[in-house]
């Protein structure tokens, strides 16, 4: 039975689910799995999925796919330090969405709702593409098990959950992933993003930055709003914090490093006459590289510090890293090797170096974990006219939706079709040819 690639990514749409949370997801890659006769395990990292197919050649000239399939084949491949016979590459989609209310207009657009970690009503979305990395690698392994009679190897899919709080992989790493599965040879993924649909942007090197989420919370001293003198105000705290952390990037940075300081959250009190006891600041910082690191979440911690000095705070402010995040790194000659699959199935000019981007990733550690290469690309969503006629204007940031907000939806076409060959050619360029 073929998969109905679109009906699948509209379905995925309409019901998105948050972080850990990702059960109905879940399900529904399973089914496919099932019907395409893939092997798999649930519920790795709480919610995740992990699908092998097998390939091997041998010396007989046979081999079995993981539907029962048998096929023949030339050569003999070796067996890999993991156990398993041939190359053995990895396919990374992630599942989650995010507390964001869509407002896409499109008729499939999302209306559900969850609860966030701290029992908070919120509406979801799928805001940052999820939902079509799912697809893509569902429609690629149908693709790869179709012709299966050429090419010989193990390949194995992670579908992933919790991406946007930095906490999926590892999850599924702490929970045995890399031992219950054939280790990579590489890993490989990808993520769309609003550059032109049948656009692929990869660069060797650092390919997103590196990140740590913070939890701020500043102590004041309460009290009644008629009587501010007699309290120490952590809303007007919060304020100056806000402030003199911009001051960071814009006057303490070299303006020719990459760093970013992004205050995205504050909570302070619950009515318009009382002065709250404390406030609390969620930060995203982004940089390149370790020695980046350290400079701004130093800087950060001593403009807390000093603000909170600065207002009569009787007790220190406390900073808590909630996650981090090492850039993502691709690896020079395996990402020459995906570049150039590309450029001779899609043609010259398809591929282009979209920079480094600021965003960050957790894919990073199956890689890491395992010591093998990564390589990890984005392929353009947005209607290939839409983007042309805002580049023309000089409205690209304005005109063109990127991931995390309300408005983003990639075109179903040709982003979809695109996603799936992406994975088939890359995975196809480290996997044994028959």
């Amino acid at each position: 039975m073929t998969i109905d690639l679109e009906a699948l990514y509209i379905d995925l749409h309409r019901h998105p689910e948050l972080s850990f949370q990702e059960t109905r997801t879940a399900g529904i890659i399973t089914r496919h799995l099932t019907d395409l006769g893939i092997e798999f395990e649930e519920g790795i990292g709480k919610t995740g999925v992990a699908a092998v197919i097998r390939n091997p050649s041998t010396s007989s000239g046979q081999a079995t796919t993981s539907s029962g399939q048998a096929t023949t084949s030339s050569g003999t491949e070796g067996t890999t330090s993991s156990g398993a016979e041939g190359p053995v590459v990895w396919l990374r989609a992630d599942m989650d969405a995010l507390p964001v209310e869509e407002r896409t207009g499109l008729e499939y657009a999302s209306t559900a709702r969850g609860t966030d970690p701290s029992g908070t009503d919120v509406p979801v979305m799928h805001a940052c593409g999820h939902d079509m990395h799912v697809t893509a690698l569902l429609g690629a392994l149908e693709r790869l098990v179709a012709v299966g009679d050429e090419w010989s190897g193990t390949l194995v899919a992670i579908f992933q959950p919790a991406e946007e709080y930095g906490a999926g992989s590892q999850a599924m790493i702490a929970d045995g992933v890399l031992d219950r599965f054939p280790r990579p040879d590489v890993v490989l993924g990808q993520h769309v993003t609003p550059l032109p649909s049948g656009v692929i942007g990869v660069r060797p090197g650092t390919q997103m930055a590196a990140s740590d989420g913070l939890t701020v919370t500043l102590h004041g001293r309460g009290g009644h709003g008629s009587r501010p003198h007699s309290t120490i105000d952590p809303v007007v705290m919060a304020a100056a914090t806000v402030m003199r952390l911009q001051t960071i990037v814009s006057r303490e940075v070299d303006p020719r490093d990459v760093a970013v300081v992004t205050v995205g959250s504050i909570h302070a009190g619950l009515k318009n006459n009382i002065i709250p006891a404390e406030a609390k600041l969620e930060l995203s910082l982004r940089y390149p590289d370790e020695e980046a690191r350290e400079r701004v979440m130093a800087k950060v911690e001593r403009v807390v510090r000093a603000e909170a000095a600065a207002s009569g705070a009787e007790e220190q402010p406390v900073i808590v890293v909630d996650h981090t995040l090492p850039p993502t790194i691709n690896d020079v000659d395996a990402t020459a090797r995906v570049t150039a699959a590309f450029d001779r199935e899609f043609g010259a000019g398809t591929v282009i170096d979209p920079g480094m981007f600021t965003g960050s990733e957790d894919v990073s550690w199956f890689a890491r974990e395992a010591g093998v290469p990564l390589v990890f690309w984005f392929w353009g969503g947005v209607d290939p006219q839409q983007y042309a006629d805002a580049a023309a204007a000089g409205t690209i940031e304005r005109d063109v939706p990127t991931n995390h907000s309300p408005f983003f939806a990639p075109v179903l076409q040709p982003t979809l079709t695109r996603g799936v060959d992406a994975l088939v050619v890359a995975a196809r360029e480290f996997l044994g040819s028959r």
